[in-house]
């Protein structure tokens, strides 16, 4: 299975993010999974690292305009020419999704497939986000329910990287 990271691009090796992502990275690929991302620094560099450091496979989604290569830990580079095509690349190659601390970015990829599911122009895959998202996810959850919308997608919440694993295991 492709399990697509977001992230932040902007923690630093030294952080407990990065850890997690680059453990992560490493249970995914042992568990069989190829682990896709952005392709740049910060967590899809931690992510794309614990993969390859255990033998596995990785998939890195770059932008044309930003002008600077994958992180050696990718694998495989799909260049795309813009930010949109690259966010519909992501998804498209993910069969499962973990969300992990990030900004705007990261929130945009959270937005896109959770929306995508709920909206049916997708088919439902295990989407595993990080704790931090929980306050902007009960927020809008919340409004959903208040307008009489029908329940989002599911979304699994996690802090361990055997917790994503089983998070994702789970139908």
């Amino acid at each position: 299975m492709v399990v697509t990271v977001f992230g932040s691009g902007r923690c630093l090796p030294s952080s407990q993010d990065y850890r997690l992502a680059r453990d992560l990275g490493a249970m995914l690929a042992q568990a069989g999974h190829t682990v896709c991302n952005g392709g740049y620094a910060g967590i899809m560099e931690a992510s794309a690292r614990g993969a390859r450091e255990v033998g596995g496979s990785t998939v890195g989604v770059t932008v044309e305009t930003f002008g600077q290569p994958a992180n050696r830990w990718i694998e495989r580079e799909v260049r795309t020419k813009s930010l949109a095509e690259r966010l519909l690349k992501l998804l498209e190659l993910g069969e499962a999704y973990v969300v992990l601390k990030g900004g705007t970015g990261t929130l945009l990829e959270l937005a896109a497939v959770w929306e995508f599911i709920n909206k049916q122009q997708m088919v439902p895959k295990p989407i595993v986000l990080a704790g931090f998202w929980k306050p902007v996810v009960r927020l809008i959850e919340a409004e959903v329910k208040s307008e009489g919308m029908p329940p989002a997608a599911a979304l699994r919440f996690a802090s361990a990287p055997t917790e994503y694993l089983d998070a994702l295991r789970k139908p």
